[in-house]
């Protein structure tokens, strides 16, 4: 039983930084998590990187040794930079995948033209900062800058700042040319009082995305 329990301790403690990696990485990124047989996979695969890191810090270390003493190298050394290496490399994975580096080199090279984003629901709000209108489902339309927004469109909220309705132009008086006016604007009802609102996703329809203008 003691001889059990120390094997599973062992596999574990060797395991641990590769969870904590994956752990960092889809902490940080708004990639959905997969299910539990592809993250225990991934977390074989960055416990490999992981142990391989810390083979090569200790090599570095052992030479730096040479010319001056830094410490003894131990297993209690070898399990701290483990952690350390693994929380560096989930970080730096999804710093890499938030600000799309892989693929962009990629996409530059001609190899693919896919995005290291999670949907492009998330490529267009994430990398385009832009004004929006909300189409709700019962038919009202609101424009405002999305502060916040959701992960995915079927789950979360908008938290739109500078609010405003959009509603129909009133009709053109009867006897009017309608050849002057052939494309009526919406009217525009402001919500000065309010810092924003919070709509649900799943009231939304579609998601217009408004061109910048000139004056900004």
């Amino acid at each position: 039983m003691d001889s059990l329990f120390n094997n599973a301790t062992t596999l574990l403690t060797f395991l641990l930084p590769g969870f904590l990696a994956a752990w960092v990485f889809y902490g940080l990124t708004s990639h959905p998590k997969p299910p539990q047989f592809e993250r225990t996979v991934e977390a074989l695969v960055f416990t490999f990187v992981v142990q391989a890191l810390v083979k090569f810090t200790e090599l570095m270390l052992l030479l730096a040794g040479r010319c001056f003493v830094l410490g003894t190298w131990t297993e209690s050394s070898s399990l701290l930079w483990g952690f350390v290496l693994a929380a560096l490399l989930g970080a730096g994975l999804a710093l890499a995948a938030n600000k799309d580096f892989f693929h962009g080199v990629l996409r530059r090279a001609g190899f693919t033209t896919r995005t290291s984003h999670p949907s492009e629901w998330y490529c267009v709000l994430g990398t385009r900062p832009a004004f929006v209108v909300l189409q709700l489902k019962d038919g009202r339309r609101l424009t405002g800058y999305p502060k916040e927004w959701p992960i995915s469109p079927a789950a979360g909220q908008f938290y739109m700042q500078m609010p405003a309705w959009l509603v129909d132009a009133d009709p053109p008086d009867e006897g009017a040319d309608p050849a002057a006016d052939p494309v009526a604007s919406p009217a525009v009802v402001e919500l000065p009082q309010l810092d924003g609102i919070l709509i649900h996703a799943v009231d939304v329809q579609w998601v217009e995305i408004l061109q910048e203008t000139d004056n900004g």
